[in-house]
């Protein structure tokens, strides 16, 4: 039996998506650039792709730029906004000091061009205020981007509130809705929201598509370079299978919302329960603000790697935090921004569940990491001093 609890890395395609791209694939494989008909039947599908997408996020189908998937959306909205802020003097970005790589690497490469960052604190639940956000925006400010919902600990943040503050400031508002998209509720409309990057693969649709939604009056500058695909925003030859999947996905995911959040969400609690009883251990994350599949905890005395190698062993596919980083031995820079000490974050444990789910697996994993938790511990030179009291306890 095996137990594939690492959603929030990827997830497995659904028979949906894998039927909208079959056709594309086999029967309607022109190139949406050329003019005669069978060209002219891809250029309808992504059309109609587009469409729907737009629907599911509450914008107009000409907002809606495809991209390679969330990394991309977000180097691009990043470039694009530090681009518009330098015309007008403005070099000050706001986000948080746990976002993804993908919005922290790309700061890191703006301020060697002269642009001053600034990350939030994000408190020990994972959170930031709207009034943080707005004691924060400065005169100079050009771009506000913060995460919906963390992809390590599962915070929500208070993405509509945050909108509210930036819009009424006039500075252009991004978030990273990568972990979000066909899990929540959104609507970049009434939530204020400038751009928004998603990754179809989040949510059972294909990988390597993605969406960046930039409201209509927003200058984006292209990261590639070539024809005039996407309005002239992103080069290349749409991958027409991909986005008919995503669209698919997308549109599966957003109609089930509710019904699919309870499901998960009851799993997911019965998860924190039980592994809460676990000594010297701790739930990452807001308890209550929470993606509902996400399950992550601390346990002391242990290393995370050890631990995702036994319980692969017993057929359970976790990770020990963003699987976009899981080839480095530091600890998460989520961890440790939101106060976890380095030899505690190195102890931690990532379940995200999705509807695929069972009640049966909850009471395997319910069953199995406890004990392989103090079969770690019981090996651990770390443990033996917390218990002989040479070293003290943290958790």
């Amino acid at each position: 039996m095996t137990i594939y609890a690492d959603n929030a890395a990827t997830t497995k395609m659904s028979r949906t998506a894998i039927d909208a791209m079959l056709p594309y694939m086999e029967t309607h494989y022109g190139n949406p650039s050329s003019l005669h008909s069978v060209g002219q039947e891809a250029a309808e599908a992504l059309q109609d792709a587009r469409e729907r997408i737009a629907a599911c996020l509450g914008c107009q189908p000409r907002e809606i730029i495809f991209t390679s998937g969330g990394s991309e959306a977000d180097n691009q909205a990043l470039r694009s906004a530090a681009v518009l802020g330098a015309r007008k003097g403005k070099r000050h970005i706001l986000s948080t000091a746990f976002e993804h790589h993908a919005v922290l690497h790309t700061l890191k490469r703006l301020e060697k061009e002269g642009f001053e960052v600034e990350l939030l604190p994000v408190g020990p639940t994972g959170t930031v205020t709207a009034r943080q956000v707005r004691d924060a925006i400065r005169d100079d400010t050009c771009l506000v981007t913060i995460m919906y919902a963390n992809n390590e600990i599962g915070s929500v943040l208070p993405i509509a509130e945050i909108g509210a503050v930036c819009r009424e400031a006039g500075v252009l508002f991004h978030t990273d809705a990568v972990q979000a998209a066909g899990h929540l509720h959104i609507n970049v409309r009434d939530e204020n929201i400038d751009m928004l990057s998603l990754s179809a693969h989040k949510f059972h649709g294909p990988k390597g598509a993605g969406v960046l939604y930039a409201r209509q009056g927003i200058q984006l500058t292209p990261l590639i370079e070539g024809g005039a695909q996407e309005r002239g925003k992103r080069a290349g030859t749409e991958n027409i299978p991909a986005i008919m999947g995503m669209a698919a996905a997308l549109e599966e995911a957003c109609a089930h919302i509710d019904e699919n959040a309870a499901k998960v969400s009851a799993l997911r609690d019965r998860l924190i329960e039980g592994l809460s009883k676990i000594p010297h251990c701790a739930l990452n994350g807001d308890p209550v603000s929470r993606l509902p599949g996400n399950v992550s905890f601390c346990f002391e005395g242990i290393e995370g790697e050890s631990l995702l190698l036994l319980l692969d062993a017993k057929g359970i596919c976790a990770s020990s935090g963003s699987a976009c980083t899981s080839g480095s031995l530091d600890p998460s820079h989520v961890l440790l921004a939101i106060g976890r000490p380095h030899e505690v974050a190195h102890g931690s444990l990532r379940l995200s569940l999705c509807e695929w789910n069972t009640e049966q697996e909850i009471d395997v994993m319910l069953k199995e990491i406890p004990q392989v938790v103090r079969y770690l511990r019981s090996m651990s030179p770390v443990w033996n001093e917390l218990l002989a009291g040479t070293r003290q306890f943290i958790l």
